[in-house]
């Protein structure tokens, strides 16, 4: 679901998702490499790297690896991180040194800036975990359809990894 944001106007991707797992185990999934590699991106995708300095002003680097074997990759800094309740971060494109390249070379079409920004809460819900994800910068259309469709298929992804953890 696409929604203004009410300060900038700028519209931002926002998906609302309860995860039946403790709060704290949400944010170790999220923040955690070991964990974060067993669900991060699209179905059929996986992560064979993911690297996090997690304190502000860390910088992370990711893979996400298609089924036909192109790796797309991803950097950023974390710019405010408040455990276990909000991780804010900055999202590029990248190349696998971690040099933000634009969206164009991966392909993407549209006016991508190069860099967007992510905020991801995490608020305890009857015992489970409220996450909410807000992707600001992504143009709008199809490249925001799919970036929806890709954060949820990893979210239902998640919601599977999180399963196995607490049995």
């Amino acid at each position: 679901m696409a929604e203004k944001n009410q300060n900038t106007g700028e519209q931002e991707l926002v998906i609302t998702r309860i995860f039946d797992a403790p709060r704290e185990l949400v944010w170790k999934a999220w923040t955690e490499p070991e964990h974060l590699m067993q669900w991060w991106g699209p179905r059929d995708f996986t992560t064979p790297v993911y690297k996090i300095d997690l304190r502000v002003g860390g910088v992370y680097l990711s893979s996400m690896r298609s089924p036909e074997g192109q790796d797309y990759w991803s950097t950023g800094t974390l710019r405010e991180l408040v455990e276990p309740e909000r991780i804010v971060y900055t999202d590029s494109f990248s190349d696998a040194e971690g040099n933000i390249v634009p969206a164009s070379h991966y392909g993407m079409n549209g006016e991508w800036p190069l860099e967007l920004l992510v905020t991801v809460t995490f608020e305890e819900h009857e015992g489970k975990t409220r996450l909410t994800l807000r992707h600001a910068g992504i143009p709008a259309g199809e490249n925001r359809d799919s970036a929806e469709d890709g954060w949820n298929e990893s979210f239902d992804k998640l919601a599977e990894y999180l399963m196995e953890l607490k049995s």
